[in-house]
Formats: C-alpha cells, sequence, structure tokens
C-alpha cells in the first residue's frame, strides 16, 4: 500500500528549504556502474544514496518502500526498463526521476520525457555534473544533458502531435500568471525557479506553486513536459519585469 502521491519537486523543495539531504534511490544492472554512482553521490554535501536496484522492478519497489526525492534509473535494464520504471514512479507519485544511459539516441530521450521523467543526462557526464543534475531535479527544476537540448527541441517539434483539444481547453482554466510562467517553461527548455520568479518579480516558492497547478491542470507528469508543450503551443514569453 503507498502514500500518497506528492506533487513533482515538493520532497526536494523541502529538502532545499531545511537543508535536509536529498534521498536518492539508484537503478542499473551493472554493478559496478552502480558502485560508481554511488561512490560520487554519497561523497557529494547534502545527498544521501538511501537504496541501489539492479532493475527496473526493484527500482520501483524501493521507491514505494523509501520516498526518495529523487529516483536516478538507467534506461537499459531487465524485467522493466527505466522508460517503465519511470512512468510508474511518476504515476504515483514516488519520486522525481533522472533518467542516466550511455545511449544518446532519440528514441530514449523521448520516451523518458513522455514517460515524466524530470531530466535526462548521459552517463559520460563527470561527477560534478551529476550532482548538480540531481539537486536540480530535487529542486523541482528540469535538466537535460546540453549535448541533446538543441536537438531535442527541434526533434521533439517535428515529430509531437501537437496539444490535444482536451489540453488546449485545459489552457483556459489557468490564470494569466500561470499562462506567464507556462510561457516561461518553454523558453529554451525551461527556466528555473527563480530564474521565472526573478523575471515574474515573485517569490520562488510562488512559482513552484504556480508550476504544480500547471502540471494538474494540464494533466503534465513533469515540468519538461510543461516546457516542450509551451513551445508547441508558441505561447509568448512576458517580458522581464523591471
Amino acid at each position: 500500500m503507498t502514500g500518497p502521491a506528492r506533487a513533482p519537486g515538493d520532497a526536494g523543495a523541502a529538502g532545499g528549504s531545511t537543508g535536509a539531504a536529498v534521498r536518492v534511490v539508484l537503478a542499473d544492472d551493472q554493478p559496478a556502474v552502480r558502485a560508481g554512482l554511488t561512490l560520487i553521490l554519497a561523497g557529494a554535501p547534502g545527498v544521501e544514496v538511501v537504496g541501489e536496484a539492479g532493475d527496473g522492478d526493484e527500482a520501483v519497489r524501493l521507491c514505494r518502500d523509501l520516498r526518495p526525492d529523487v529516483a536516478v534509473l538507467d534506461i537499459r535494464m531487465p524485467r522493466r526498463d527505466g522508460i517503465s520504471a519511470t512512468r510508474a514512479i511518476v504515476a504515483e507519485g514516488l519520486a522525481d526521476v533522472l533518467v542516466l544511459t550511455t545511449f544518446d539516441l532519440d528514441e530514449y530521450v523521448f520516451g523518458a520525457l513522455r514517460a515524466g521523467a524530470a531530466g535526462f543526462l548521459l552517463k559520460d557526464t563527470d561527477a560534478a555534473g551529476l550532482v548538480a543534475a540531481v539537486r536540480t531535479v530535487a529542486g523541482g527544476d528540469g535538466f537535460i544533458a546540453p549535448a541533446v537540448t538543441r536537438r531535442l527541441i527541434a526533434a521533439f517539434a517535428a515529430t509531437a502531435p501537437g496539444a490535444s483539444a482536451a489540453t488546449r481547453a485545459a489552457l483556459d482554466t489557468l490564470t494569466p500568471r500561470e499562462r506567464d510562467v507556462l510561457a516561461c517553461l518553454g523558453l529554451g527548455l525551461g527556466l528555473s525557479n527563480q530564474q521565472i520568479a526573478d523575471r515574474l518579480a515573485m517569490a520562488e516558492s510562488t512559482t513552484k506553486t504556480h508550476v504544480s497547478r500547471i502540471l494538474a491542470k494540464l494533466d503534465l507528469r513533469s515540468r519538461v513536459q510543461a516546457a516542450i508543450l509551451a513551445q508547441e503551443l508558441g505561447l509568448p514569453a512576458p517580458a522581464p519585469a523591471p
């Protein structure tokens, strides 16, 4: 039996405000890779590895049992792959997911983001980059490997079917301020909460509230999905506050 689902970024945001460590579950079918990731993350200040899994099924189970802030998942794993595991973890509100893979392939990037991953990172990223990505996702922001960002924007725009009629109707339920925040998410592949707060002259906590409400109203799994939707719709970004 699982506990109540949490809004994306809730646990990480709470950790950031209270000084609590970011709790991480790692999943990779190669023990040596898991050991290396654990060594990097456990050695970073403010990060705690609370569980390790060798396959997707075990990753989902650990997230149900441990409720980490972030689940770092490999794409290719036995029993259940990283994309399927991401979909289950996000659907139940168990954790924010950072997908980590060796393979810079569009099918993996798109699959992970459509499943609701909050971030996508390549395994050749250095230790500092991995720690930064985990902290970014835990804080409620999205993270896409710089090497794939430009290609992702162009390819996703070319292949995505566009917003459904239901989604367009749901846009009408957004407040003007929520539409401003959604438009800001579409800049590049999304400004951070703090950057949006600075641009719109609001508190970062208010930005986080708006993002959570946008995801709920539009039935989206992650802020990265919201960023892609904003780009598909061509929402004009509000001018920065003076």
